[in-house]
């Protein structure tokens, strides 16, 4: 038995975020850097695994990646492990092509 990816548009990541919404970014550092979501938090695919305990159980986790592709992959492993997540179809991608502002640079430690 398949289940369906849980996804949220564009539009309601934009209206999640302005409530709050906890975002990671499962992009590699580099493409982060260059342009990512503001307040997006960095979370390689790589690293996301062994790094679940930083997540908060008690709220939706909104994940973003390049075009939906990572991201679809890492809110399936999430939601595996019990956490409400959603998938950002479109990803940065589709965020910058929208118009919408974006942050560059490293994550400040």
């Amino acid at each position: 038995m398949s289940t369906q990816t849980p996804e949220i548009t564009l539009d309601q990541l934009e209206t999640a975020m302005r409530d709050g919404a906890a975002v990671i970014d499962v992009r590699e550092p580099s493409e982060y850097a260059e342009a990512h979501v503001p307040g997006a938090q960095p979370m390689p695919m790589s690293q996301l695994g062994n790094r679940l305990a930083e997540l908060d159980r008690t709220a939706p986790i909104y994940v973003v990646c390049a075009s939906g592709n990572r991201s679809a992959a890492m809110t399936d492993l999430l939601v595996a492990s019990g956490l409400d997540a959603y998938s950002v179809a479109g990803g940065t991608s589709g965020w910058i092509r929208s118009g919408r502002e974006v942050v560059t640079g490293a994550h400040p430690r």
